[in-house]
């Protein structure tokens, strides 16, 4: 049966229509480039870079890269700065001597780690110091919570059962770290059985040096909601110079997080070029992550975290996840319906977010996104990394040939298509429970 001259013109019109339709929302996808993402990547990792160490020349480095980046893509300066850079203060602090006495006898230095940020600690037998116990059965990283709040001097015993827990934060405090405003009490945290503390003697010394650190910043201002901000974000700080193993000791941070910041650049070229965002947009390098999220929480502060409607933390998408080919996770996917809004974007294609598989590692606690769901922010982190099992991880072996290409590209595109209902103002995802009050 034959078709009319009416209406075949109407069906080409409805074609070319689709057609025009379909190349507008296909076309800035193509602006996400496999090419770039090497590029950024391989500069972010090389071994000039230094490991990206916050006290080497090569964290210079990589901001004066990320800067140039955001200033060819286009960015304005984070609220009207003269550069995209932050700097705030903060204070360098290297470990020196330790002892401790319990009841008489010296406890290992290995079984012990102290949170002090002052010059000096020489505690004996005073009475301010409560005696507290971190208990088989419950929660280590609640019960460190509670006893820092405290903000008394403490003697804290750890049951063996939190032997991993207990290595992973002896790790950051007994060795250079930084803090921003020192605490004023410190605590003590031996490892081994509880017992009945008839005396103790604590004596320890820091050296701490003042110097300046900076995140890189840059926005895309909102169309007709440029007071509601939509954050983007990874860290471009990694470990540095470390111990020489095989002959190489530049911690080179490929996947952490330089696969992350490539991320963010990747992000904000294409919401540059697609020019159709409701909500002003931020893209911002923090540094400091591995030095205890400082640097996000400096930013935290600067920030009305009631005007973030949200905070995509992109960390670690170097790698195929447990989930198999186009497919990550989000860490605190329960406490907020980010996920779910994610996923209802991606409906027809073959891309998945699914929850964090790895609850035990606490990982929705040790990524940037902290800093802002803390304050209520729906801040998460998306990932692909298998951080169980990841013998790459915090290794000299970090380095861009242990990366796949693809798979950061289909993470990339999957969350610039994704973030399209949230960016336009459409979607507005629930707020979280505010860590300090959980």
């Amino acid at each position: 049966m034959g078709v009319s001259r009416s209406k075949k013109q109407f069906i080409q019109i409805i074609c070319m229509a689709l057609l025009v339709t379909s190349c507008a929302v296909k076309q800035p996808l193509h602006v996400i480039r496999q090419n770039d993402i090497e590029r950024v990547i391989r500069i972010l990792a090389a071994d000039d870079m230094q490991g990206r160490g916050l006290s080497g020349p090569g964290i210079e480095k990589a901001a004066t890269f990320i800067e140039k980046e955001f200033g060819a893509i286009g960015l304005q300066t984070y609220k009207g700065s003269q550069s995209f850079r932050q700097e705030f203060p903060m204070n360098r602090i290297a470990p020196g001597q330790l002892n401790v006495k319990i009841n008489g006898s010296p406890v290992e230095n290995q079984d012990v780690f102290i949170v002090s940020d002052v010059e000096s600690l020489d505690w004996r037998n005073s009475e301010d110091t409560n005696i507290q116990y971190i208990r088989s059965g419950q929660s280590f990283i609640e019960r460190y919570k509670e006893i820092m709040q405290l903000k008394t001097p403490a003697l804290v015993y750890v049951d063996r059962q939190f032997f991993d827990s207990f290595k992973r934060f002896r790790t950051h405090y007994m060795q250079e770290r930084i803090v921003q405003e020192p605490a004023g009490h410190a605590a003590v945290f031996i490892l081994g059985e509880s017992e009945m503390v008839s005396c103790f003697e604590v004596s320890y010394s820091n050296v701490i040096k003042k110097e300046t650190l900076f995140n890189v910043a840059g926005i895309i201002p909102g169309k007709s909601r440029s007071k509601e901000l939509v954050i983007f974000s990874g860290h471009y700080d990694h470990l540095g110079i470390v111990q020489s193993s095989a002959g190489d000791s530049i911690a080179n941070g490929a996947d952490d997080d330089a696969s992350g910041i490539t991320a963010v650049i990747s992000l904000a070229r294409y919401y540059k070029n697609l020019n159709n965002n409701e909500r002003t947009l931020v893209f911002v390098a923090f540094t400091a992550e591995e030095a205890g999220l400082k640097g996000s929480e400096y930013f935290s502060k600067q920030i009305n975290p009631e005007e973030v409607i949200a905070m995509f933390n992109i960390e670690m998408i170097g790698k195929e996840s447990k989930f198999g080919k186009n497919a990550a996770f989000i860490t605190g996917f329960e406490r907020s319906d980010f996920g779910r809004i994610l996923q209802t974007n991606l409906k027809g294609s073959t891309f998945r977010f699914y929850p964090d598989p790895y609850p035990q590692q606490q990982l929705f606690y040790r990524s940037d996104n902290a800093s802002l769901a803390a304050l209520g922010v729906p801040a998460h982190t998306i990932s692909t990394d298998q951080i169980d099992t990841d013998r790459f991880y915090h290794t000299v072996d970090d380095e861009i040939e242990t990366l796949d290409m693809k798979n950061i590209l289909s993470t990339i595109k999957a969350i610039a298509v994704s973030s399209q209902s949230i960016i336009s103002g459409q979607d507005t995802p629930k707020r979280i429970t505010k860590i300090q009050n959980e």
